[in-house]
């Protein structure tokens, strides 16, 4: 009998489950994620710098440390001058993560960036996972984009 309490109460012990926040399918942060994805395709880049905070970090598979936005600009810039027909293709839907901890607010998604190399001629397509993080303003103070682009310097 006493061998059966310390087993349930092990066991309980062990099961217990807490949740650290929320996972939001519709958000105002949804919104300025695909709303950028817009921005950066048509070149619209007055808006797409007004989703960003100032001080805002942006990193990239492959770099060694996380680099400014502005020069982040600079880098997209770049995409026009290497590629044609750039679009970034929902792959799922992106989720609005509200973590209880440190009131962390991120926005995750999956896309498929494609382009036409204007030196080759060849269409890249990256799969990728972004993700955004927020500030109370409801600007992205840190974004970090995870996929192989090791083509795109070809």
């Amino acid at each position: 009998m006493i061998t059966a309490a310390l087993f349930l109460l092990g066991l309980t012990a062990f099961c217990q489950q807490e949740e650290n926040g929320t996972i939001y399918i519709n958000h105002p942060y949804i919104d300025v994620v695909n709303n950028s994805t817009k921005a950066y395709e048509s070149q619209d880049w007055a808006a797409l710098k007004n989703m960003y905070s100032d001080t805002a970090k942006w990193w990239i598979s492959g770099m060694e440390k996380p680099v400014s936005i502005a020069d982040a600009m600079k880098m997209w810039h770049g995409d026009f001058e290497k590629f044609d027909d750039i679009k970034q293709i929902p792959q799922g839907y992106p989720d609005y993560l509200h973590y209880k901890k440190d009131n962390a607010m991120v926005v995750q998604s999956w896309w498929t960036w494609t382009g036409k190399s204007k030196k080759t001629g060849e269409v890249l397509n990256v799969p990728t996972v972004v993700f955004d993080q927020f500030n109370t303003d409801g600007k992205i103070v840190r974004e970090g984009i995870y996929g192989d682009f090791s083509k795109m310097d070809q």
